[in-house]
């Protein structure tokens, strides 16, 4: 069992009465990633309404902000309890078969335009065995064809773009990887948390993007920008795409600065620590 440690500071400037925020920065409570202990404080006395969804376990935080300073700081300790399985008997189930919360996940979305990218993706991965091997396959054939860098897309940039382009950071690469899985009918979904272990050439700790793969009746985890571990993926959020996910969404006159964020492994409740690395085998947080 992994635990980890951290911590999310965002701060904005308000200059219009009663912006709305509607934040998706605590910890998700899955079948397999539990929340330990979580402090949240605000600067500014104000209400504030929490609602998880209850397909996606994603937790939403909604606030009305006065006009002035806006601090919001959340801190969480969250055991991960990683589901593994080998790849090799991971195999895709029938459109038939899904489950119908799974059904969303097959269709385009706002920025994973599959629909326009079909005849590609049967090309390049209609032939290969109908299996985790072949979700990796896509993932790699993204990973060598876009390169990272940052500030490189902005909001508007979908897949597409970005197949178009070729650079992008970890949300661009997510949408495109998800955008061919469901182009040959795999479900995918856009996972967002932060992740231990980035590579430090990145800079300071930030917000990640991930994808999640519907494969024999569990999501597995995947990371598309092949700049991060993903057994240290610790889940906020999950959508069809960026647009779902955010972790902040305003309403008002408002100006923000780059989150603080800081994330460690600390010693499980057996006292042993255990450090996120790269395994040869599917990971999973979440249930059937």
């Amino acid at each position: 069992m992994i635990r980890l440690k951290f911590s999310i500071e965002l701060n904005y400037s308000v200059s219009q009465p009663d912006a709305d925020f509607i934040f998706s920065i605590h910890a998700a409570q899955t079948a397999h990633q539990s929340v330990v202990s979580e402090m949240l404080v605000i600067n500014q006395p104000l209400l504030q309404s929490l609602y998880t969804d209850p397909t996606t376990h994603t937790r939403f935080l909604r606030i009305k902000a006065n006009t002035g300073p806006l601090r919001v700081h959340y801190a969480a300790t969250v055991d991960l309890h990683h589901y593994s399985e080998q790849p090799e008997k991971l195999g895709e189930l029938p459109v038939a078969e899904l489950p119908g919360y799974v059904l969303p996940f097959l269709y385009p979305s706002r920025y994973c335009q599959s629909d326009r990218l079909v005849r590609l993706a049967i090309k390049e991965f209609g032939h290969l065995w109908r299996g985790y091997s072949r979700v990796q396959a896509i993932r790699d054939w993204v990973l060598n064809r876009v390169t990272f860098q940052p500030n490189s897309s902005n909001s508007n940039t979908t897949a597409v773009d970005t197949l178009v382009e070729e650079v992008g950071v970890c949300r661009d690469f997510a949408h495109l990887m998800i955008a061919l899985c469901r182009a040959v009918n795999i479900p995918a979904r856009f996972a967002t948390g932060i992740d231990y272990g980035a590579s430090p050439i990145l800079g300071p700790t930030d917000f990640h993007a991930y994808v999640e793969v519907y494969l024999d009746g569990r999501w597995y985890i995947f990371d598309a920008s092949g700049v991060a571990i993903p057994m240290g993926f610790l889940r906020f959020g999950t959508g069809r795409d960026a647009a779902d996910a955010a972790f902040a969404t305003i309403f008002g006159d408002v100006q923000g600065s780059a989150p603080v964020i800081q994330i460690e492994a600390v010693p499980n409740q057996q006292g042993l620590l255990v450090v996120p690395q790269h395994v040869p085998y599917a990971l999973s947080t979440d249930g059937p």
